[in-house]
């Protein structure tokens, strides 16, 4: 998969494109049905299926207070639009120059003179161009007058009703992770490398790897049995258990940043600077402020024989 960083980098050979547009946050099962459609039409018509995707998200840059956690990091999104089998990612810094195109300097200097775009995916709530000017009714209009076909993403969803990155968040904050689970079609995880922490969990018989998030917000708050990928044991790339804790650590004096702790389960090995990925299996319980380190320690306790029991291992 091509990453094109900036409507500046776009060449000649990016050019002829399906395309869709959107956040894409958590390549749910709503977007991969999408993404399914993009590809399938760009492989019928031999072009090349492109997503478009925008850095900050624009609720981030109009409203930064506002902005919801983001459920995968840039760096993950990536990766699962390259699973699921896109030939480019069309990466557009949002900024002010970007807000202030009119729909149809947007449709004219990005869709048709950048990407040359034959096809177009959007939804029918879709909207763009300063102060929100374009809408649907816009493009199928210049589909006519440019030549290129614009369809309407329906309404994807189950029982519960259409799948989005919104209702992932709500029920992760309530941690319902079965729910997120189906929405995402795979468990949902976090990845990030190891780093130095304070090391005040081996000090109370619980040492810990941190994971540097790069999240100013995290849709997870609290104490879960995990899984963890990315290191090995004899060389045997496996799965270990563990319990993890996200939260902004009330216990250590001035340290108020969000950070993910996991505990690994039969594990001990310096592993600092090596990516992991982190699965969630079920939560355990909210997060909580402790007066000292002894509270903190007895209360772990609990949580290691709780994550244990449901991770299916012997204590």
């Amino acid at each position: 998969m091509k990453l094109i960083r900036g409507l500046h980098n776009l060449k000649p050979e990016h050019r002829q494109t399906v395309l869709t547009i959107g956040n894409f946050d958590g390549v749910h099962r709503g977007h991969q049905t999408v993404l399914e459609q993009t590809v399938s039409r760009a492989r019928q018509m031999g072009l090349k299926s492109t997503v478009m995707i925008f850095e900050p998200q624009p609720l981030e840059f109009f409203a930064p207070s506002k902005a919801p956690a983001r459920l995968t990091r840039l760096s993950e999104k990536l990766q699962s639009l390259k699973d699921c089998h896109v030939d480019q990612v069309m990466l557009v810094r949002f900024n002010r120059a970007f807000a202030e195109l009119d729909a149809e300097d947007f449709i004219q200097q990005v869709l048709v003179d950048g990407l040359d775009i034959r096809h177009l995916y959007v939804g029918d709530d879709f909207c763009f161009g300063r102060n929100r000017g374009g809408n649907f009714d816009t493009l199928l209009e210049a589909g006519k007058n440019f030549g290129f076909g614009v369809e309407n993403l329906h309404t994807i969803g189950d029982h519960e009703g259409r799948f989005s990155s919104t209702r992932i968040r709500q029920h992760l904050a309530q941690g319902d992770l079965a729910y997120a689970r189906d929405c995402l079609g795979r468990p949902y995880r976090m990845c990030g490398r190891v780093a130095h922490g304070h090391k005040q969990g081996r000090t109370i018989g619980y040492p810990t790897i941190n994971i540097e998030l790069h999240r100013n917000l995290s849709p997870l708050l609290g104490v879960y049995a995990v899984k963890v990928s990315g290191l090995s044991i004899e060389g045997e790339p496996q799965w270990l258990n563990g319990v993890a804790s996200i939260g902004n650590r009330p216990v250590v004096e001035g340290d108020d940043h969000y950070l993910l702790e996991v505990f690994l389960f039969d594990f001990d090995r310096q592993v600092y600077g090596q990516h992991v990925q982190v699965e969630f299996i079920q939560h355990i319980r909210p997060e909580l402020d402790f007066e000292n380190f002894a509270a903190l320690k007895n209360r772990i306790d609990e949580d290691a024989v709780q994550a244990r029991r449901i991770l299916g291992i012997s204590s």
